[in-house]
């Protein structure tokens, strides 16, 4: 073991300048793909290729795991050579604590159904709050150790003047170092600009971001909604208080297009296809239809949950009950007010008991941003099943691959443990 220790840190030093420019390269591509892989923009431009980044990022997170690993056999070596440094030993303990945030979550992400809702969701607040804290850091750290921002007598390779003023001072570097210096240098503020520019506009949207995650800002999103449906649902008593006792998490807005608006002049839901009576209802008369209470979590594909949310809606066995199903009819197909988003259901799957078309969540109007006024709550399967501004339903008799499982999710969308013999 101690030969094979011996090997490993013969030349430490340039292994330890190659594990330095790997973790750079890996980090930079782990931190762009990260970004695009949550941009509205690029979920939408990249498409199937969204699923290979993915892949992608979560392997190239496993290569940084090598990296941490290889670098913990030559730590020991490492640490003694900064001994009295304490600047540098508080770097590297924060790099390493970094890095281990960021692969242990990174694991349980990737690992996501075996690990379950409740710690995927709290390993994606740990991923998102490492790389809040750990991007500006990086950045700073990139901008501000380039050579030219480097104080002369800790460039590797410095100006030829400075050699020259070394040498004129009989080749002392001492001579150099007594040299007087500003109290303020261009290089010192360089380094405060660049900091605080950081600051300013990373820091805002870093404190909504805590608001959000940690509950200190209202999760209700009702005050924003730019739907201008008339009147608003009646809930029911069980929804107002909502019998959950109210959602616990907040909810991530992700869309494939624009977030749609709507009004009463623009807005109407139908069912149709291979039924026994067509309906296309208003919105005060869709309104008028019996609705029922049901307390679900809510779980997406990306790591987040929300629990005990209190849905009001419609059963979608009802409606299928009263539209009639032919015999012919295999899949329910919804349609998204965006006019993009599709995605299906077995007619088995459809006519589980809770699966809800709802317009109340907690005792209010589902805003636009969360796919009001109507959207699908399928809670035994992943969100994307979830389909939002529902306005329409069709029966038909064939299979239908929806938006993103076209893109390469999973047409089996269940919860660990919700798969159920139908």
């Amino acid at each position: 073991m101690k030969e094979a220790l011996a090997r490993i840190r013969k030349g430490y030093g340039k292994k330890l300048v190659s594990i330095h420019a790997w973790n750079a390269w890996l980090v930079l591509f782990l931190s762009v793909s990260g970004l695009m892989l949550i941009g509205a923009f690029w979920r939408e431009w990249l498409g199937e290729g969204r699923v290979w980044l993915k892949w992608a990022h979560t392997y190239i997170g496993l290569l940084l795991l090598i990296q941490v690993i290889y670098y913990l056999f030559l730590a020991a070596k490492h640490w003694k050579r900064l001994k009295g440094k304490t600047a540098q030993k508080a770097n590297v303990l924060f790099v390493l604590l970094l890095l281990a945030g960021w692969i242990l979550s990174g694991i349980v992400l990737w690992q996501y159904r075996a690990a379950g809702p409740r710690a995927a969701n709290a390993a994606l607040l740990i991923h998102d709050l490492f790389t809040w804290i750990g991007l500006p850091v990086i950045i700073y750290h990139s901008i501000t150790r380039t050579r030219w921002l480097k104080e002369p007598s800790k460039r590797s390779i410095r100006p030829e003047e400075d050699q020259q003023t070394e040498a004129a001072a009989g080749g002392g570097t001492q001579a150099h170092r007594q040299r007087p210096e500003p109290v303020y240098t261009r290089r010192s503020f360089i380094k405060v600009a660049v900091g605080a520019g950081l600051a300013l506009t990373i820091g805002p949207t870093f404190v909504r971001w805590m608001g959000r995650s940690l509950q200190l800002s209202p999760g209700d999103t009702s005050a924003d909604n730019a739907n201008k449906m008339i009147p608003d649902p009646a809930p029911l008593a069980q929804s107002s208080p909502p019998i959950g006792g109210g959602a616990q998490g907040n909810f991530r807005v992700y869309t494939v297009t624009d977030i749609p608006a709507f009004d009463n002049s623009n807005w109407s839901f139908t069912i149709d296809g291979l039924v026994d009576q067509t309906f296309t209802w208003n919105w005060e008369q869709f309104l008028k239809l019996q609705r029922e209470v049901q307390v679900s979590d809510f779980h997406c594909i990306t790591g987040w949950s929300v629990y005990k949310n209190t849905w009001e809606g419609i059963p979608l066995a009802r409606l299928l009950d009263m539209a009639g199903v032919k015999s012919t009819a295999t899949t329910v197909k919804f349609y998204s007010g965006d006019g993009v988003y599709t995605d299906a259901l077995t007619l088995d799957q459809a006519k589980m008991e809770d699966v809800l078309v709802a317009v109340l969540h907690d005792g209010k109007p589902i805003s636009n941003q969360l796919g009001g006024p109507v959207r699908l709550v399928v809670p035994q399967m992943y969100a994307y099943k979830s389909v939002k501004w529902l306005n329409r339903i069709e029966l038909i008799d064939s299979d239908h691959i929806g938006y993103w499982e076209q893109r390469g999710y999973d047409i089996d969308a269940w919860l660990p443990g919700k798969k159920q013999t139908l």
